[in-house]
């Protein structure tokens, strides 16, 4: 087998530590990186170095380079790029069933971890979902919804699976949106998870996880029947 050149190796770090200052927030999304020649100095790498670093990464998707812009970072996590990309490749089907594999054991646990700031989140966001209902705001009621969830697993106090979460609920956010406006018969209130939030609380792990079963397979009942009409 032939073995790595220094030279590759060197780039692999490079490419290593760019990650881990997107990734802890040096750098946000939108975030233009420094100029080469700072750079350089930084890693203490020739331009080629570098110049293969950034390419590995932008061809990952984690930098974006912009004509006149430099170069911008363009996600914040290298493993939610691959992700996302395996989501889009999936259908609504089967990344339904991987939410209510992670919801299932975010509810779990959530049950058992949750504190009370946890709860005041879940609470405002379920109030937020409310006050959306009251005035049938499709796109409030489905930012306050998802502000739930992505709470709920929070309160598992588990980050991988938060980080996991987080990047297969923007691809569902406008396939949800879709089979709300499509559903005649969507009713608002019977989608706010009150009971949900008091299984939680009440710290029933039985209940929180029956309910997330309910709630995926009535929704996964729902997109079936919107397909074949």
């Amino acid at each position: 087998m032939l073995e790595k050149t220094e030279r590759l190796s060197l780039v692999e770090q490079v490419v290593t530590q760019i990650e881990q200052l997107i990734e802890s927030g040096h750098w946000q999304i939108g975030d233009r990186l420094p100029a080469e020649m700072q750079l350089m100095k930084e890693f203490d790498v020739s331009r080629n170095t570098l110049r293969e670093a950034i390419r590995a990464l932008v061809h990952a998707g984690l930098l974006e380079t912009k004509q006149g812009s430099g170069t911008v970072v363009k996600s914040s996590s290298a493993f939610g790029v691959a992700l996302h990309r395996q989501v889009e490749k999936s259908s609504i089907m089967e990344t339904l069933e991987v939410r209510l594999a992670l919801e299932r054991e975010a509810a779990q646990l959530a049950a058992m971890r949750r504190n009370e700031q946890d709860l005041e989140g879940m609470t405002e966001s379920i109030e937020l979902c409310k006050l959306a209902s009251e005035k049938g705001d499709v796109q409030e009621f489905l930012k306050a919804d998802i502000n739930f969830h992505e709470t709920m697993v929070k309160a598992s106090h588990n980050r991988m699976l938060q980080g996991l979460y987080e990047h297969i609920t923007e691809p569902l956010q406008s396939s949800i949106e879709e089979v709300m406006m499509a559903d005649d018969y969507f009713n608002y209130n019977e989608e706010i998870h009150y009971e949900l939030l008091e299984a939680i609380r009440d710290q029933n792990v039985q209940a929180a996880i029956d309910y997330v079963n309910h709630y995926i397979n009535d929704f996964r009942e729902k997109i079936k029947r919107i397909q074949e009409e």
